[in-house]
């Protein structure tokens, strides 16, 4: 990244590709690179196999997320390539999977 004025964090074109892939989750079908970081929240870009879940959970945290590419089932509805959704503090995040090969962006606090 470039020198940027305090408090900032921005991605250039390409810059991501330097950036190495975490795994994300538990089952072994989904990648993550942090793209940006700012006050305890994460800019995520994930990439999931077809089948993904996540693994169920409470956030203590909101969550936004953007899908960029694929198909999705969340809490019982379908979200394909430009839905979102925003997550609350204290939500249960139970039924999650990945119906196609999906990218997309999860914002969240840690």
């Amino acid at each position: 990244m470039t020198d940027l004025p305090k408090g900032w964090d921005i991605a250039h074109d390409g810059e991501l590709a330097g950036t190495e892939w975490i795994p994300w989750g538990t089952d072994g079908r989904a990648r993550a690179k942090i793209a940006a970081r700012a006050d305890g929240y994460h800019v995520a870009v994930v990439e999931a196999e077809p089948g993904y879940r996540t693994d169920p959970h409470i956030h203590e945290n909101t969550e936004f997320f953007y899908l960029i590419e694929g198909r999705v089932s969340n809490q019982g509805h379908t979200i394909t390539a430009g839905g979102l959704f925003a997550a609350a503090v204290g939500s249960e995040h139970n039924d999650f999977v990945a119906e196609t090969k999906v990218k997309y962006l999860s914002i969240f606090k840690l």
